[in-house]
């Protein structure tokens, strides 16, 4: 049996009793890309802060890899998120005092995995998203195609599961967002890693292998 990457069952969630999300329920298999879109306020965004553990749902249930988060706890919670979850942001969220290397190194830090080898693969992965070369300059000193370019090597640098993006390609222009796009399809192709991308982009969608589209809290058409 092939275990899907993320399961939702039955996922309420509601926010000063306006209910936010109305018994989603979904599957994303390994290496799937699935787009999530829907006009603001439609509850997309909560979704990803749910399926991230950022949000807790208020009934129903979901399965990273196979592992209930719903019912995990604290520091339980925290592991499955370091192991098997990796986040991109439109706003990058590096960290301003460290270097494009320690950045990308930082959720192998959080791992335990020693300074050499944390040092050998994030140099190889920056490599292999075209910021090799930056790899002693600042956040500050990047453009921001560089600077996401960097926040998509940090999110996949320990293998995740699953990859969470919100409108990662809004903060760019339309060259630099193609390019974002472009290494995200091959990248989870490659690592079979599941996408989930919060979008209004056309071209962010088609790079996906299913739209999901969401209105009022429930998932109302899935297509392609």
């Amino acid at each position: 049996m092939h275990l899907s990457a993320i399961e939702c069952r039955l996922v309420s969630k509601q926010y000063d009793a306006r209910p936010v999300l109305r018994e989603v329920s979904l599957q994303v298999a390994p290496g799937e890309r699935l787009a999530l879109t829907g006009p603001s306020g439609s509850g997309k965004t909560t979704l990803l802060n749910c399926l991230g553990g950022i949000d807790r749902p208020d009934s129903g249930e979901i399965l990273i890899g196979g592992e209930p988060i719903t019912r995990m706890q604290g520091s339980e919670l925290a592991d499955l998120r370091r192991r098997k979850l990796g986040n991109i942001f439109q706003f990058f969220h590096l960290l301003p005092t460290l270097s494009v290397r320690e950045n990308v190194e930082f959720p192998l830090v959080l791992l335990g995995i020693e300074g050499p080898e944390r040092k050998k693969r994030a140099q190889a992965l920056l490599e292999r998203v075209h910021v090799g070369h930056r790899a002693d300059a600042f956040p500050s000193q990047l453009s921001g195609g560089e600077m996401q370019r960097t926040a998509i090597a940090r999110a996949l640098i320990h293998g995740p599961a699953v990859l969470l993006a919100d409108e990662p390609t809004g903060n760019l222009d339309s060259a630099n967002g193609a390019n974002i796009l472009s290494l995200l399809s091959e990248l989870t192709d490659e690592t079979k890693t599941a996408l989930v991308l919060v979008t209004h982009s056309a071209e962010a969608t088609a790079i996906c292998h299913r739209i999901v589209q969401m209105r009022d809290g429930s998932l109302q058409s899935s297509g392609r």
